[in-house]
C-alpha cells in the first residue's frame, strides 16, 4: 500500500473533504504510475480521481464500528515514532 494514503476512518473528527481527495490522488498516482499526468491523460486522471473520491465518501459514511474514535494527535505521534525508529536504524 502506498505509504501516503492514511487511514481515514473512525478519527475524530471524521475525514475532511481535502483528506479524502489527497487519498484519492495518491490511489490515482499509485495505480496509473502517473505523478502528474500528461495534457492526454489528464481527464481520465481527474475523473478517476473524483470517482475515487465519491467511492470513499460513501464507504466512511456506512462503515461501522463499535471501537471509540482514534485521536488524530496521536496517531501522528505513533507515525512519527515508528518513521524515526525506522530512519534511526537504516542510517
Amino acid at each position: 500500500m502506498c505509504r501516503n494514503i492514511r487511514t481515514l476512518y473512525n478519527f475524530d473528527p471524521p475525514a475532511t473533504e481535502e483528506e479524502i481527495r489527497a487519498s484519492s490522488v495518491q490511489y490515482v498516482r499509485k495505480v496509473s504510475g502517473f505523478n502528474k499526468p500528461s495534457q492526454a491523460n489528464a481527464e481520465a486522471f481527474d475523473e478517476a480521481v473524483e470517482a475515487v473520491a465519491d467511492v470513499t465518501r460513501e464507504l466512511l459514511g456506512r462503515l461501522v464500528t463499535s471501537a471509540p474514535p482514534k485521536d488524530r494527535e496521536v496517531e501522528a505521534a505513533k507515525r512519527r515514532a515508528r518513521a524515526a525508529e525506522r530512519y534511526a536504524t537504516a542510517a
